[in-house]
């Protein structure tokens, strides 16, 4: 398996903790030294570890922004 290469360029904001200790964050993150993107995964407490996420580009963003903003929570 090939290694995957990270830097998390901004922090955005933690969304939860799990029992275990790791935080669900949206960040923005650049992979494998290509152009940054919006990012939401569970991470370990000092990002060591990462669990199954998704990685979206702004517009996408966007457009999950919308969808959010018409949904009555």
């Amino acid at each position: 398996m090939a290694d995957i290469k990270f830097e998390i360029e901004k922090e955005l904001g933690k969304i939860s903790e799990s029992s275990k200790g790791w935080n669900k964050e949206l960040n923005l993150i650049s992979w494998n030294g290509k152009e940054a993107k919006y990012d939401l995964r569970d991470w370990a407490p000092e990002h060591e570890k990462m669990g199954k996420g998704i990685t979206l580009s702004s517009d996408e963003l966007k457009q999950l922004r919308d969808i959010l903003n018409t949904l009555e929570l």
